[in-house]
């Protein structure tokens, strides 16, 4: 289990986005590249989708501040649940300035940058991270006050078993706040300038079909998901990311990694024509490069669900 934004993103060679391992001994130097590209395409996210993420965020802490479990002051411990590299950890920590957020994902790699943020951000005696792998139960983190987790239930073996074991170690009126992706992320006009127009519904249908066939429970809807492991839901709302020709620096970097992450995974699957169209546009040297477009569009919607015990 990972932080996954990236259920937006492809999961490479047929596994879930971003999955990572706790221990890198034994692995191949294309698995360990993989999760070190993958971490770079989160760290992206946050950077250039930054509004979607205090949006998110703030929404979640407002909750927070009117749950009985904030009664008698901050909460003392919130969980980043699949943190990948921690623009949710950080994030909360900066909102929630008393209490303790622990980051817990299944890579080492990832939680390293996490422990390096907090250092850099100035939270680093409020934050810890927990290597674990939820499919393999919960670690020790009773009792919890906020859990937030973005992008990384779909990714469980079973969620509807870690959603009950997370109600039973939260405190009575506690939260948990579930962001999941409702349209996933968009970057190319229909007719990007090369090949047949459709390109990324095509690439993004493939997508489909193999996330179905790997992650059973992706496009679920996760407040019946909750609702049928205890919880209660407060809030459901989709925070719309639509941004035309961004101005941001690194969009153009965060459209090539995750178009790249679709190369690794997908060209097998992909016709002739559109393979040729994928190739150009990872071609920093060429007329159609990701990097240099100027009209990237982006727009998706995440939807988060908030749920209390």
């Amino acid at each position: 289990m990972s932080h996954a934004q990236h259920g937006d993103a492809p999961a490479p060679a047929g596994h879930a986005a971003h999955h990572g391992h706790a221990d890198h001994d034994g692995h191949s130097h294309d698995d360990l590249a993989s999760e070190v590209e993958g971490a770079d395409l989160l760290d992206l996210d946050g950077d250039v989708l930054r509004g979607y993420w205090d949006a998110a965020l703030d929404r979640v802490t407002a909750a927070l501040a009117s749950s009985p479990a904030d009664e008698q002051g901050a909460p003392a411990r919130v969980v980043d649940l699949g943190a990948g590299t921690g623009t949710g950890t950080i994030g909360l920590a900066r909102r929630l300035p008393h209490a303790e957020v622990v980051a817990v994902d299944v890579s080492e790699l990832a939680l390293a940058r996490v422990d390096a943020k907090a250092r850099a951000a100035g939270v680093g005696d409020r934050v810890r991270t927990v290597v674990a792998d939820l499919d393999a139960g919960w670690p020790d983190l009773d009792p919890i006050d906020l859990t937030w987790a973005s992008m990384s239930l779909h990714h469980l073996a079973d969620p509807n078993r870690a959603l009950a074991d997370l109600r039973r170690i939260t405190r009575d009126g506690g939260l948990v706040a579930v962001a999941e992706f409702d349209e996933p992320l968009r970057f190319l006009p229909d007719d990007p300038g090369l090949g047949r127009p459709g390109f990324e519904g095509r690439a993004l249908g493939v997508l489909s079909a193999v996330h179905a066939e790997v992650l059973p429970t992706i496009g679920a809807s996760w407040g019946e998901v909750l609702g049928e492991a205890g919880w209660t839901v407060v809030d459901e709302h989709d925070v719309v990311i639509d941004e035309r020709s961004p101005d941001h620096p690194h969009a153009g970097r965060y459209a090539r990694a995750w178009f790249d992450r679709l190369a690794h995974g997908l060209t097998d699957r992909l016709d002739a024509e559109d393979h040729r169209t994928l190739t150009a546009l990872l071609d920093d040297d060429g007329p159609h490069g990701l990097l240099h477009r100027t009209d990237l569009h982006l727009h998706g919607i995440r939807t988060v669900t908030i749920a209390r015990r």
